[in-house]
């Protein structure tokens, strides 16, 4: 159900819908209409709140969880609210410092997003998550090491001299010489190179004739690149922590929900491939409830947003996962902040 625009609220059920999400999102409980009613800044009698608040439930932005309880914010509604109403709260200077200091400390990358995904999970009191960085590293070496008659090794080595390996499958008959010449044709053409940009100048090399390997050399040199090229794509890693922050008091009157959000984190490629869709998409993304598939059951929100390095190329993605009641308004420009941080540490 689309939600309708917020131009088509009269300026009365507008800001009553707006503080009985703020409401909710502060408190996690229904809002009826006789604590709106001792609000100084409402003017109306609680039968006035209680047709206000009719009308916005007629119109799929608010529900009733029991008949005599107060009103909490549908999917539909919180939706309304983020995209048109949330006026969004910039974390503060001490914040901001908190989150630049941890990031700043000397240590491997790994460290830094070990430490960016609790932070995440610190300041919104839901679980954090970073994507690990697909990165490309400039390229010193590649050799391709037998195995055994049927399968070898491709061992990358990178210039900052991380070494990664990959296993081939062999075509029958491949001689020990091929297996060289491949590795020395692939290193003389990498150095120096990102895998991407030598894998294109090999192939065009190759294609036009220009290339003086054999057949079986040319078929090694293809699996080679094809091997490590497609596994580096597939494989996304996520860090995920504070995992318990999820099982707050108000989660323990709902705990197959909290049972469901826990089981969707333990599916991190799932998860890795919503994140991924920020990092198509080039900006935050905001998903509520069952506007993502994966997260119907629980109904979970996550915002997430992309990080880049500092050329301007976004290299992963980062967010927080909790229950549909996140402060978003805090969260939201936190997470945008934190990403702009985190992208300063990654070269």
């Amino acid at each position: 159900m689309a939600s309708p625009p917020v131009t088509e609220l009269t300026d009365r059920a507008r800001e009553i819908f707006r503080l009985v999400v703020e409401d909710y999102l502060s408190s996690g409980q229904p809002v009826g209409s006789k604590s709106l009613a001792l609000r100084r800044d409402i003017n109306l009698s609680p039968a006035s709140i209680r047709s206000v608040l009719s009308d916005l439930e007629r119109l799929g932005l608010l529900a009733a969880p029991h008949t005599s309880a107060g009103r909490m914010p549908t999917e539909v509604g919180l939706r309304l609210f983020v995209d048109g109403m949330m006026q969004a709260a910039e974390p503060t200077r001490e914040e901001r410092a908190a989150i630049e200091a941890q990031l700043s400390q000397p240590g491997p990358i790994e460290q830094a997003l070990e430490t960016t995904s609790a932070i995440l999970s610190d300041l919104s009191g839901a679980a954090g998550m970073v994507m690990v960085p697909q990165r490309e590293p400039r390229v010193a070496q590649m050799n391709i090491v037998p195995l055994d008659a049927r399968r070898a090794l491709v061992v990358l080595v990178g210039e900052d001299g991380t070494i990664e390996n990959r296993l081939l499958d062999l075509p029958n008959g491949v001689s020990t010489s091929s297996l060289q010449q491949a590795s020395n044709y692939i290193t003389a053409r990498l150095a120096g190179r990102t895998l991407g940009e030598a894998s294109r100048a090999i192939e065009q090399e190759i294609k036009s004739g220009r290339s003086a390997l054999d057949e079986a050399s040319q078929d090694l040199v293809t699996r080679g690149l094809v091997t490590w090229s497609e596994d580096a794509a597939r494989r996304k890693v996520l860090i995920v922590r504070g995992q318990a922050n999820l099982l707050d008091e108000n989660a323990m009157g709902d705990i197959e929900r909290i049972r469901s959000l826990i089981d969707d984190l333990e599916n991190k490629q799932s998860v890795a491939e919503l994140l991924d869709s920020a990092r198509v998409a080039d900006a935050m993304r905001i998903f509520i409830g069952a506007e993502n598939r994966l997260f119907a059951l629980s109904g979970s929100s996550v915002i997430a947003a992309p990080y880049r390095d500092r050329e301007g190329r976004v290299v992963g993605v980062l967010g927080v996962i909790g229950p549909t009641r996140l402060n978003y308004a805090r969260v939201v420009p936190m997470v945008d902040f934190t990403a702009r941080s985190l992208g300063k540490r990654i070269g």
